[in-house]
């Protein structure tokens, strides 16, 4: 067919949904049925539905067909943080705070001030962190289940710049790293751009489906395997003890190096041990800071191999030379005098109250969440459309993420990521009633 009737396809196809005329969530013919209409072949309509994707007007679902997608979320939406309205209600991204924090962070300040000399804060340092820091780093992992010396750990920039680093150290370009289907989505930014490829790991209720590892590595050249087993960010789950060893024996069996997140992981009481207690010698344990004490204090760390920790030294160097040392000083002295220990505890508790109305206001829509995680997966009814809920709950000042900034896989799930850790608690119940209103509704249009 001459490629100007195959464009003529695209453009009245983009024309009609930018128009409006073709309304989100509008199933459109299926392959075969445009190739009758269009009179043209059918791996002709596969590619005009291709091209029309990867322009973002349409997404294709497995099973179920091409549907045109919602054009009123920006660009980036859920992956990005967006500026959002003063009014806006974020269920999006997880900021959590507590009263009296800006008032620890004051108190800290004039400390540091008032601590004698300041010269050595205004000079380079090392760059996996001072000794006192890595020293204080180390006694705080011991309530994780980590007993390391402080020469195995680098203070990093916060947890993110962590994985970052990682996998400076230790992968390359085009490097295979297996992640669960639906993950973490700043580990998918920082592989797009150190150009590593990304192979999806199915997903269970529990866990990952670790017989699918065991075959993609058969299959593929896997140098890494990107986990979360305490706690899974988006889906809550805790890996048991059993699923944690075969994983190490899957990593060993194919000499694996495992990336294991440990962000959420001062949410779980009790969790088995990390991966990284198990198998030292193969694990990067990256954690931080962010998240159980405040998302601009940016201190993270990582715990890792003697035989990797110069590399990481490298990329730490290449990419901030060094945390900085006036926030690195406050949180070693936070971890020293109990503020950070104190802190999780408290948040624990904030959480734990927050994913009771979660569950309580969400019924009867389907969760899949953590009784303690500032995070819940809502899977949508067959008829719902994620992306135009979340531009219905945009324009009643509410903002959720849809499952594309988290999936791995061409054809995100239909569900809803929502952060409880951001809306203030006099307002949360509202929102996910407006949630779960507009959940109902979308899925009986």
């Amino acid at each position: 067919m001459p490629a100007a009737r195959y464009q003529r396809i695209v453009d009245a196809f983009t024309t009609e949904i930018r128009a409006g005329r073709l309304s989100s969530g509008t199933q459109l013919p299926t392959h075969r049925q445009l190739a009758a209409q269009e009179g043209i072949a059918v791996v002709t309509a596969s590619r005009v539905y291709a091209e029309l994707e990867a322009i973002g007007l349409v997404s294709s679902e497995q099973g179920r067909g091409t549907f045109v997608r919602e054009l009123a979320l920006p660009p980036g939406h859920g992956i990005d943080q967006q500026v959002l309205a003063a009014d806006t209600i974020d269920l999006n991204f997880n900021y959590p705070t507590l009263p009296g924090q800006a008032d620890l962070l004051r108190r800290a300040l004039r400390e540091l001030a008032g601590s004698g000399d300041l010269d050595p804060l205004l000079r380079y340092q090392p760059h996996g962190g001072r000794e006192r820091d890595r020293a204080a780093v180390a006694t705080h992992l011991l309530n994780r289940g980590l007993d390391v010396t402080p020469d195995r750990i680098a203070v990093v920039n916060g947890a993110q710049h962590g994985l970052t680093v990682a996998a400076l150290a230790a992968l390359h370009p085009g490097d295979v790293v297996a992640v669960d289907a639906v993950t973490y989505p700043g580990f998918k930014v920082l592989a797009a751009a150190l150009r590593l490829e990304l192979a999806p790991i199915p997903t269970r209720l529990a866990g990952p489906d670790l017989d699918a590892l065991q075959s993609l590595c058969r299959r593929r050249p896997v140098r890494a395997v990107y986990t979360m087993p305490t706690l899974h960010n988006p889906l809550g789950w805790v890996m048991n003890n059993d699923d944690r060893r075969s994983l190490i024996a899957i990593a060993r069996r194919h000499g694996l190096l495992l990336i294991e997140d440990g962000s959420y992981a001062y949410l779980v009481d009790h969790p088995p041990p990390p991966l990284a207690a198990t198998a030292p010698d193969i694990t990067v344990y990256a954690s931080g800071l962010s998240k159980s004490v405040a998302t601009g204090l940016r201190v993270g760390f990582l715990v890792a191999p003697p035989t990797h920790l110069s590399a990481i030294e490298r990329a730490i160097r290449a990419t901030t030379w060094n945390t900085p040392a006036i926030t690195a000083a406050i949180a070693t002295r936070w971890l020293e005098d109990g503020t950070v220990a104190h802190l999780e505890a408290e948040k624990r508790a904030d959480a734990t109250l927050r994913q009771t109305i979660a569950r309580d206001t969400l019924k009867p829509l389907s969760q899949l969440t953590h009784p303690a995680s500032y995070f819940t997966w809502l899977p949508l009814p067959e008829s719902a459309r994620a992306d135009r809920i979340a531009a219905t709950l945009a324009t009643q000042r509410i903002s959720v993420s849809t499952a594309e900034p988290f999936a791995i896989t061409t054809n995100p799930p239909q569900a809803l990521r929502l952060a409880l850790g951001s809306a203030n608690l006099n307002v949360l119940a509202d929102a996910l009633t407006t949630v779960r209103n507009t959940v109902e509704h979308d899925a009986h249009q």
